[in-house]
């Protein structure tokens, strides 16, 4: 069966009316948790994606590009954002059912997290509501000011890029510090890590992205090139 398909038997399995937490409970252990994430992303995403008022193209295609969807699953992946849009459960049950079952797994909800500012810069703008929506499931979902802020800097051209708060490190970090927090975002986000952590093989691709920023934030702060 095409992950696909199981995404949309679980999500028409809560447009019928099951609850968020019974489903999410069937997709607690690998490989189901990479399901799970796909729906934290979708569903996320869809409602995100009116926060500021509108759906556009370049939003849908954002989130193509995050699982990049094969021609042969356009219309399955297709049929899965439109069923998450439909879905009357507000963005903080879906966050709080997220969160819940990713507890024991942190970096996934940042994980979610950088998919959803994937989707919200997309049309090259940053709406205010989509700063408050990100925001408010960043504070569900448990993550510091300062991740949330590593994210933001990352991907909000508005934002300064400081190294440190690429990092995640106070400015006044010493540089011993600095490298430790290099060291070990570049451990977290080596490929056989993020599928142990169960992401889905496309999802994958963000940490390609994220590896520049975080090599560019390190070189920026020991005074190497890259």
């Amino acid at each position: 069966m095409s992950i696909w398909l199981r995404i949309t038997e679980a999500l028409s399995a809560l447009t019928s009316g099951e609850g968020l937490t019974a489903v999410f409970d069937r997709l607690r252990s690998p490989p189901e948790r990479s399901v799970a994430f796909t729906i934290a992303v979708i569903a996320l995403g869809a409602k995100m994606a009116k926060a500021d008022g509108l759906v556009t193209r370049d939003e849908v295609t954002a989130f193509r590009e995050v699982f990049q969807v094969a021609e042969g699953d356009t219309e399955g992946a297709a049929r899965v954002f439109n069923l998450a849009r439909q879905d009357v459960a507000g963005f903080d049950d879906y966050a709080r059912s997220i969160a819940k079952m990713f507890q024991d797994q942190p970096e996934m909800l940042r994980d979610v997290m950088e998919g959803l500012f994937h989707i919200a810069m997309a049309d090259g703008t940053y709406h205010p509501n989509e700063d408050a929506f990100l925001a408010d499931v960043a504070a569900i979902f448990g993550l510091s000011d300062t991740s949330f802020a590593s994210l933001k800097a990352r991907f909000v051209p508005d934002t300064s890029p400081l190294p440190h708060a690429v990092l995640g490190i106070s400015p006044n970090a010493t540089k011993e510090e600095a490298r430790a927090a290099w060291r070990k975002l570049v451990r977290d986000n080596h490929p056989d890590a993020l599928v142990a952590r169960g992401l889905p093989q496309e999802a994958i691709r963000m940490a390609e992205k994220r590896m520049i920023d975080i090599n560019r934030a390190w070189a920026t702060l020991s005074g190497k090139t890259v």
